[in-house]
C-alpha cells in the first residue's frame, strides 16, 4: 500500500488544510484510491470552490426555463413541446498542450452532456482564443485546434455553425478553446442525473476504459509553468465514430422507460459520474471495477476511477431492463457491462479483486467540499483615452483596408470552411452572421446562436465589460430577429488566489448578473475556467457568453447582407464616437488603453426590442449589430456580405469625425429598409423614445463617404478575407 506523503498529497493538487480536511471526514488517512478520488472532486474543475458564492449571484430563473445550472446541461421551453438543451465548457489547458485531441475531446464532451439529456445535437459552436499571430506557437495552435474541432464534429454529423476567434498576446501562453452545443428533445421526454431506486443497477456502457486523462481535472485546475509540455499524458484520446454510436445507441434507449438516470464521464470520468449521480439522489454506490471493461491490463482502481478515456456513460436501470438494454449496445458494437447497485448508505464503496479499494462518504465530495471567499479587490476602471492624433480624411480607404485585414476583424472563412456547416440540412444562416440559425427538425421554428465576449473591454472595466458580453448575445440573436431565451457561460480567468484577479471574477459576474436581469436573460448552464495562467502571467478576463434564442418563423429572419440598391441605411442608437479600447485605437494608433464603453442595458432592451418588433413585421431587408471596429467595419461586413455598395452621408447630423465611424459605443444596430417604410418606422421610434438616424442609401459598387473618400466592396472583402488564408500558409 502507497504511503501518503505530504509530497504525494501535494502533487494531487490539495493543500495542507485541504488534506487535514480529508482526513476528518474519513476519520482515517485514504488510501491512494480515496485519496485521488478527493483530490478530483475537490479541484477547482470540479468543486468549482473559488467560485461558487460568486455563481449565485446570477440570475437563473425565467419564463421559458425548464432546468438551470446544476445538471448536465440547461434546458429552456421552445413551444409546441420542444426544448433546446445546450452548455458550453471549456478545454483549455488540454488544448495548449495537444491541441487536436484537446480541441476535439472538448467538443465530444460538451456533445455527450448534451445527448446525455435526451436531446439529438443540432449544432455545434466555439469560441476561440488564440496568442499573438508572431508567436512562435499561434499557427501550430490554431492549426491544430481547427482541425481538432473540425475532425470530432464532422465525423459526428453534427454542423458548426459559427462562433469567434481572436488573437492576442496576452493569450500566448494559455490559449482559450471553449465549445458549445445545442440540441433538441420533446419536453416530455427529459432525462436527469439523480441516481434514484436502491438496489437498481448501475450500468457502464460506452468505450473501454485506459489510463489516458488520468488527473486531467487536476491538470485543468493548476496554472502552467515551463514544463507542461510533460503534461500531455493527461490530455484525453476521442474517437468521434465511438461517441457517433453511442449517441444513437443512447437515444434508442431513452425512447423506452428502462432509464432511471444518466450521467456523462466527462472531467474525473467514472468517479464523478458516480459521485454526482449518488449525490444529486441522496443515495449511495457501490461499484466492482473488476466488470468495468478496460482496454489495458493490470489497471488499479485509482487508475480506472481517474481514467478520463473519452465516449462513456453511466446509467441507472431500472431492474428487468438490463438485457434489453444491452442488446441495443451491443447492437451499436459498444461495451454494456453491470458494474453495480444503488444503495441506501449515502456512500461510494469500490470493490477489486474481491476486496474493498475504497469507502468513502459522498457528502464531503460534493455538497461539502471546500468553498472560498477569496478575497478581492475591485481593479479600478482604466482612465479615458486622452487626446488623439488622428490620420487625415484622404488615408480613410487605406485605413479602412488595414482594419479590415487585421486579425480580429479578417473573415474567417479559411476556419469555418473546415467545418461542415449544412450536414443535417437544418442550417439556415451558416458562419459570418451575427447569429447561426438552424430549423428545429420539420418545423417553421428556428433557434438563433451566438457566443460573445470582448476581453480587452473585461481588463479595462470588468462590470462593464461584463455587461457588454451579455448584452451583444442578446443585440446578435436580435439582429437575426430571435427572441433571446437564455445563456450558458464559460468564465476563463486567472489564478483565483491573487485578491486582483479574483476582483476580475467577482466585477464581470456583478456586471453579467445586472445585465441578465434587466434583458430577462438567465444562465441555465456554464463552466468555469480557472488557473489560466503561465509563470504568473494570466489570461485576459475572458466570460465567454453562449446565446441561445428562437424564432417563430425562420422565414423572418434577417442576415447581415444588404440586399441591393435603392434602400435607405438607418443607424439604431445612438453614436457618441466612444474610442476607448477600439480596434481603431489599437489597430490604427497603436494605443491599447481607455475605458471601456459604457453599457446602458435599458436602452440596449429598448433599441433591441424595437429593431426585433420591425424584424416581426417584415420591414427590414438586413440587419447587423456594431460592436468590433465600431459604424464603419459594420457597414463594410454588410456591403461585403451583399456585394453592394453604400454611400454614407450622415452619422450624427454634424461634420463626420473618425470617432464617429469607428466609435464603439452600445446598443446599436445597422438596418436596411426600404423608403416606403420610412414614415411608419420614425412615427414608432419617436412613440417608443428610440433614436433613430438615416446614414446613407445602398447601390453601387463602393463605399463612399462624404468628405473621406470610397474604397470598392472588391478591395474590401479581398482585404477582409485574404489575412487568415496567408497568416497560415506562411
Amino acid at each position: 500500500m502507497t504511503e501518503i506523503t505530504p509530497e504525494i498529497v501535494h502533487d494531487h493538487g490539495l493543500t495542507t488544510d485541504e488534506y487535514d480536511l480529508v482526513v476528518k471526514h474519513m476519520g482515517r488517512t485514504p488510501n491512494l484510491t480515496e485519496l485521488g478520488i478527493f483530490s478530483v472532486m475537490w479541484s477547482e474543475h470540479c468543486s468549482y470552490k473559488s467560485s461558487r458564492v460568486w455563481l449565485k449571484k446570477l440570475p437563473t430563473d425565467g419564463p421559458h426555463v425548464i432546468q438551470g445550472p446544476g445538471e448536465n446541461a440547461g434546458i429552456v421551453d421552445i413551444g409546441d413541446g420542444d426544448a433546446a438543451i445546450f452548455k458550453m465548457e471549456s478545454h483549455n489547458h488540454p488544448s495548449y498542450i495537444e491541441p487536436y485531441q484537446g480541441a476535439a475531446t472538448g467538443v465530444g464532451g460538451i456533445m455527450r452532456d448534451v445527448f446525455t439529456m435526451g436531446a439529438r445535437p443540432v449544432a455545434n459552436m466555439n469560441a476561440l482564443r488564440f496568442g499573438a499571430p508572431d508567436h512562435p506557437r499561434t499557427r501550430y495552435l490554431v492549426s491544430g485546434v481547427v482541425s481538432g474541432i473540425g475532425g470530432y464534429g464532422n465525423c459526428m454529423g453534427v454542423p458548426s455553425v459559427g462562433g469567434e476567434v481572436n488573437f492576442h498576446a496576452g493569450y500566448n501562453g494559455n490559449i482559450l478553446v471553449n465549445a458549445m452545443t445545442v440540441g433538441v428533445a420533446r419536453t416530455d421526454r427529459i432525462f436527469y442525473s439523480a441516481a434514484a431506486g436502491i438496489g437498481n443497477p448501475v450500468v457502464y456502457v460506452g468505450s473501454k476504459t485506459g489510463r489516458d486523462g488520468i488527473h486531467g481535472a487536476t491538470m485543468a485546475s493548476a496554472e502552467f509553468d515551463d514544463q507542461s509540455e510533460e503534461k500531455r499524458p493527461t490530455v484525453q484520446v476521442g474517437d468521434p465514430f465511438t461517441e457517433k454510436l453511442l449517441l444513437e445507441a443512447c437515444l434508442e434507449l431513452m425512447a423506452g422507460d428502462a432509464i432511471v438516470a444518466i450521467q456523462d464521464m466527462g472531467a474525473a470520468g467514472l468517479t464523478s459520474s458516480s459521485v454526482e449521480m449518488a449525490s444529486k439522489g441522496q443515495v449511495g454506490i457501490e461499484i466492482d471495477l473488476d466488470h468495468v471493461p478496460v482496454r489495458e491490463t493490470g489497471m488499479t482502481p485509482y487508475e480506472m476511477m481517474l481514467s478520463e478515456s473519452q465516449e462513456r456513460m453511466l446509467m441507472v436501470l431500472k431492474p428487468g431492463s438490463e438485457e434489453d438494454a444491452a442488446a441495443i449496445f451491443r447492437k451499436w458494437d459498444l461495451d454494456f457491462a453491470v458494474i453495480g447497485k444503488i444503495t441506501d448508505t449515502e456512500r461510494l464503496v469500490l470493490r477489486h479483486l474481491g476486496q474493498i479499494a475504497a469507502d468513502l462518504p459522498l457528502g464531503p465530495l460534493t455538497e461539502q467540499a471546500p468553498s472560498y471567499k477569496r478575497p478581492w479587490t475591485a481593479p479600478a476602471p482604466a482612465p479615458d483615452v486622452g487626446a488623439l492624433d488622428l490620420p487625415a480624411p484622404d488615408e480613410l480607404p487605406q485605413l479602412l483596408l488595414r482594419l479590415l485585414s487585421s486579425p480580429d476583424l479578417a473573415s474567417r472563412r479559411w476556419i469555418w470552411e473546415q467545418y461542415d456547416h449544412s450536414v443535417m440540412a437544418n442550417t439556415i444562416q451558416k458562419p459570418g452572421g451575427d447569429a447561426a440559425v438552424v430549423r428545429v427538425g420539420d418545423t417553421a421554428k428556428g433557434l438563433a446562436i451566438t457566443t460573445d465576449v470582448t476581453p480587452r473591454y473585461c481588463e479595462a472595466d470588468a462590470f462593464e465589460g461584463g455587461k457588454q458580453a451579455v448584452a451583444e448575445a442578446w443585440r446578435n440573436l436580435t439582429a437575426v430577429g430571435a427572441q433571446p431565451l437564455a445563456i450558458t457561460d464559460c468564465l476563463n480567468f486567472g489564478n483565483p488566489e491573487p485578491p486582483e484577479i479574483m476582483g476580475q471574477f467577482a466585477r464581470c459576474i456583478e456586471g453579467m448578473a445586472a445585465a441578465c436581469d434587466a434583458l430577462d436573460f438567465p444562465v441555465v448552464s456554464g463552466n468555469v475556467s480557472l488557473y489560466n495562467e503561465t509563470n504568473g502571467q494570466a489570461i485576459p478576463p475572458t466570460p465567454a457568453v453562449g446565446g441561445v434564442g428562437v424564432l417563430k418563423d425562420i422565414e423572418v429572419s434577417t442576415t447581415i447582407a444588404l440586399k441591393g440598391a435603392g434602400s435607405k441605411l438607418l443607424v439604431v442608437g445612438e453614436t457618441a464616437g466612444h474610442m476607448g479600447q477600439s480596434l481603431f485605437l489599437r489597430e490604427i494608433l497603436n494605443r491599447e488603453e481607455g475605458s471601456a464603453p459604457p453599457v446602458d442595458l435599458q436602452t440596449e432592451r429598448s433599441n433591441g426590442n424595437f429593431v426585433r418588433a420591425l424584424i416581426d413585421d417584415r420591414m427590414v431587408l438586413s440587419c447587423h449589430d456594431i460592436s468590433d471596429g465600431g459604424l464603419l467595419i459594420a457597414l463594410a461586413e454588410m456591403a461585403i456580405a451583399g456585394n453592394v455598395g453604400v454611400t454614407l452621408e450622415d452619422i450624427t447630423g454634424a461634420p463626420l469625425r473618425w470617432q464617429d465611424l469607428f466609435g464603439e459605443d452600445q446598443a446599436r444596430y445597422l438596418i436596411e429598409i426600404s423608403d416606403q417604410n420610412m414614415t411608419e418606422i420614425e412615427k414608432r421610434a419617436a412613440a417608443e423614445g428610440v433614436k433613430i438616424r438615416q446614414i446613407g442609401l445602398t447601390g453601387g459598387s463602393e463605399l463612399a463617404i462624404t468628405g473621406f473618400g470610397s474604397v470598392s466592396v472588391d478591395k474590401m472583402r479581398t482585404s477582409q478575407e485574404s489575412w487568415l488564408p496567408h497568416f497560415m500558409a506562411s
